[in-house]
């Protein structure tokens, strides 16, 4: 290694579960911090959706490079382990629902008087505050709550919710950000304090497009736009077929549009009224998808994509994941990587897409079996004895 990991040092106590919490800590390890992944008995929810088809894979993406711990919360030794830990912590995270862990007796106002330095971040669906704070929350409910699947999908369909589960993994990009800020503030005050990020709050700056064009229209619900420009501010902005496939296109400047009409072999649309600026395209956007379907329609979408590049058109082949998980940009830069993981066998899994200048990528390990570090944690780092620890485990502690 060349460099330092910023992290280095740093000790997190990770009570994440599903994707955000455990993608913030994620981040958090790749970044070099110590993670320790604490679970109950049966696992968190993410391990235990493992049993259903393909669903252990997201698991082993989000849980690399971390130590595995079990504790039963419940029990009074398992709440004296958790503040055994936090005692020589730095940061604890957790994504529960709010209020959750002061029902423990675990909340933020009794671990910061045990550890003044504790960063302690906290992952909710709208927030530890307000009328909301209870709704239950998960990916699907709070695009439906944001207003994300409002905007989602074609003017003459119901809504949908966007494919990625984007509000829970910008809730985790979010949340990182938080604690590493808190962090940050430490170094000057000594004192560590509560962030909070909330799903709701997280999402709602990439709706600008479609509020653009709410607040533009004075109030009125703007319709959803499929794959044109949510603000309808855009032509041509749309995805387009080819003889094996689709591709986007969008043309953001008048440049684009003339190298585009360039692309096209089509000299005579240079002069066309219809098309003269922005403003008219938009105004004839039919028109305008129109004579590019017809143009796409005659191209595969290799062939297509590499005209249009040489063009200088912004564009792109709609893939496949299979294409992308096969990416090899992707595998060239180590932001993908084939990993022979101990309980699935070869996966594909992401390295973190923050790159720290002057120190190479962090090497990917595979997540671990549930359990597997109770005695490396409790032994040796917490100092109890294997007597200790065989006492908690008859116990159901660990």
């Amino acid at each position: 290694m060349t460099g330092r990991y910023p992290l280095e040092g740093i000790t997190v106590i990770d009570l994440g579960q599903i994707y955000n919490g455990p993608y913030a800590t994620f981040l958090m390890a790749t970044a070099g911090a110590r993670v320790i992944k604490i679970e109950p008995h049966g696992g968190e929810h993410l391990r235990r959706r493992g049993v259903v088809g393909g669903a252990a894979l997201p698991f082993a993406m989000l849980n690399a490079n971390k130590t595995s711990v079990t504790l039963n919360l419940k029990t009074e030794h398992g709440k004296a382990l958790l503040i055994d830990m936090v005692k020589k912590g730095d940061v604890l995270l957790e994504n529960f629902a709010p209020g959750a862990m002061d029902r423990l007796g675990l909340g933020w106002e009794k671990l910061h008087a045990i550890n003044p330095r504790l960063v302690y971040g906290s992952g909710t669906g709208f927030g530890l505050s307000g009328p909301k704070r209870d709704y239950p929350a998960m990916d699907l409910t709070v695009q439906a709550m944001a207003g994300v699947m409002s905007i989602t999908g074609f003017a003459d369909r119901p809504p949908v919710k966007a494919g990625p589960a984007i509000c829970d993994f910008i809730t985790g990009v979010h949340l990182y950000g938080a604690v590493v800020t808190a962090l940050y503030e430490r170094e000057k005050t000594g004192v560590g304090r509560l962030v909070e990020v909330s799903m709701q709050e997280a999402i709602y700056s990439s709706l600008s497009s479609n509020l653009g064009m709410w607040w533009g229209s004075n109030g009125k619900a703007p319709p959803r736009t499929g794959n044109q420009h949510g603000g309808l501010a855009e032509a041509p902005y749309n995805v387009y077929p080819t003889k094996d496939g689709y591709i986007a296109i969008i043309c953001v400047g008048e440049q684009h549009w003339k190298s585009l009409i360039e692309a096209m072999e089509r000299p005579d649309l240079r002069g066309d009224s219809r098309f003269t600026s922005l403003k008219k395209r938009v105004e004839n956007m039919a028109a305008v998808d129109e004579l590019v379907n017809a143009f796409t329609a005659r191209f595969d979408k290799q062939p297509l994509f590499e005209l249009l590049m040489k063009h200088r058109v912004p564009c792109a082949p709609v893939r496949d994941l299979d294409e992308v998980v096969n990416d090899p940009h992707l595998h060239a830069r180590g932001a993908l990587l084939w990993q022979e993981h101990p309980e699935l066998g070869r996966i594909p899994v992401q390295s973190s897409p923050l790159r720290f200048a002057g120190t190479d990528q962090m090497p990917i390990t595979p997540s671990r079996k549930l359990g597997a570090d109770n005695d490396a944690i409790y032994g040796e780092w917490l100092g109890l004895s294997a007597t200790d620890i065989a006492a908690l485990t008859k116990e159901g502690v660990i």
